[in-house]
């Protein structure tokens, strides 16, 4: 039971990572960036040029990727979201998927549609002492990975609490237009605010990337899929939210795949092949049951 608690942060760490993306970007534009998966792809092969071809350390790696990432994030922002900010919503979404289409196919022109070997820049070698004592598998490459990410969420919860840009991206999530009346950038707010969503996210490729040992053009769908429901779960657009429905997709996931159903005395069914399956049946009943999720504020909308 504890050895799938940690397999199960582990996940869960990955999914915060994607899912801050979508409830920041929502809580500023009330958005949803379908496209931020592909972001999460990019970091991860930039991440991979940086290992493999610069021969660049982890950290200096995953930096670098962030960088890209934060720029192809303003990118998106600047030349696909900003012309349809007072378009209707559905524009907008429709625009979001195809973006993220684009940036898979873009991928593989580029690199090809094959998984691409991710080089093992942090060993999986078990840590002795927990291995003996507590009987758990806890790998260096883990406990590395959940540092890096606790970090990561503690500097943008410092950020978002403590820095100017923070309480200006608070304000423009409260009420853009009195926002804007009250002085405010928020053209500079939402860009900050999807440059950070992006960086955060393509930290979150290169530690998917290290710790799956694969990389590929497509691997952005599902584990951005995952995040989204995690980020509704939470609460979209309350950034604790995200990471707890993160750490409870995480626990699913990880629970489910754990399981074997026996058919009957010859055949059983794996918990494995039901786990995506499982991660949209707790959408709809979040969806369902409380539409503002474990945290989410419900708010009244004008028709």
């Amino acid at each position: 039971m504890l050895q799938q608690l940690v397999n199960a942060i582990s996940l869960g760490a990955v999914y915060a990572l994607i899912a801050l993306g979508y409830t920041m970007v929502y809580g500023v534009l009330r958005l949803i960036n379908f496209a931020h998966g592909e972001v999460f792809m990019v970091g991860a092969f930039v991440g991979l040029a940086a290992l493999s071809v610069f021969h660049l350390p982890f950290a200096a790696a995953v930096l670098v990727a962030m960088l890209g990432a934060a720029l192809l994030g303003m990118v998106i922002e600047r030349g696909a979201y900003r012309p349809l900010r007072n378009a209707p919503r559905l524009a907008a979404l429709i625009t979001a998927i195809g973006v993220s289409l684009l940036l898979q196919n873009i991928g593989m022109l580029t690199v090809g549609a094959a998984p691409n070997p991710y080089p093992p820049a942090i060993e999986p070698t078990p840590i002795p002492w927990l291995k003996e004592h507590a009987r758990l598998v806890v790998t260096e490459q883990q406990l590395v990975i959940l540092a890096a990410t606790a970090a990561i969420l503690i500097g943008l919860s410092l950020i978002v609490s403590r820095t100017k840009i923070g309480k200006a991206m608070r304000a423009v999530s409260e009420d853009r237009q009195a926002a804007q009346l009250m002085g405010i950038n928020t053209d500079r707010v939402i860009s900050f605010t999807f440059c950070l969503g992006s960086a955060i996210a393509g930290a979150g490729g290169v530690f998917y990337g290290v710790y799956y040992g694969t990389a590929d053009p497509l691997m952005g769908f599902m584990p951005g899929i995952k995040a989204f429901v995690a980020a509704v779960l939470g609460g979209i657009g309350s950034i604790p939210g995200a990471m707890l429905g993160a750490l409870l997709m995480g626990l699913v996931e990880t629970g489910v795949s754990s399981v074997t159903i026996p058919l009957s005395s010859t055949e059983t069914l794996s918990g494995s092949t039901l786990r995506d399956a499982v991660a949209f049946t707790v959408l709809i009943l979040v969806l369902l049951v409380r539409p503002a999720g474990l945290l989410g504020r419900p708010t009244r909308e004008k028709v």
